[in-house]
């Protein structure tokens, strides 16, 4: 026999995991979409300033492929956490494991890009 308790404390928790990985799907939608649109707006714009060809400089479109794949790794990541909760969350007794914060692994990645970015802008390997 099942507790009632149990079970509402095991639906509260998968609720809270679905919630958990909508949150980094938005964010991780929020990566790509930084990385992909930094390539074409500043390709737009060296069109423009130009008047030839719109593809982008390589610095940029290395900082625009850090941006995406960081978003794949993080989607990648949230999805293989995701199922190892609802695992969890089938066998009995459920024990909470420590695992590694995918949020400081995100945020760890982001800084290292914009650390790479401020040095590229500070020695001008961005041409103007």
């Amino acid at each position: 026999m099942t507790n009632s308790n149990t079970e509402l404390a095991k639906t509260r928790n998968r609720a809270a995991a679905e919630r958990t990985t909508l949150a980094w799907i938005r964010t991780a939608l929020a990566l790509i979409s930084f990385g992909f649109g930094l390539d074409k707006i500043i390709g737009a714009i060296r069109h423009n300033d130009r008047g030839g060809s719109a593809s982008g400089d390589l610095s940029v479109q290395l900082m625009s492929m850090g941006f995406i794949g960081i978003g794949i790794f993080t989607l990648l990541i949230a999805m293989r956490q995701h199922k190892r909760e609802l695992e969890k969350l089938r066998h009995d007794p459920y024990v909470y494991r420590h695992e590694p914060s995918l949020s400081i692994a995100t945020a760890t990645a982001v800084l290292l890009i914009g650390i790479a970015a401020f040095l590229l802008l500070l020695f001008g390997l961005f041409p103007a």
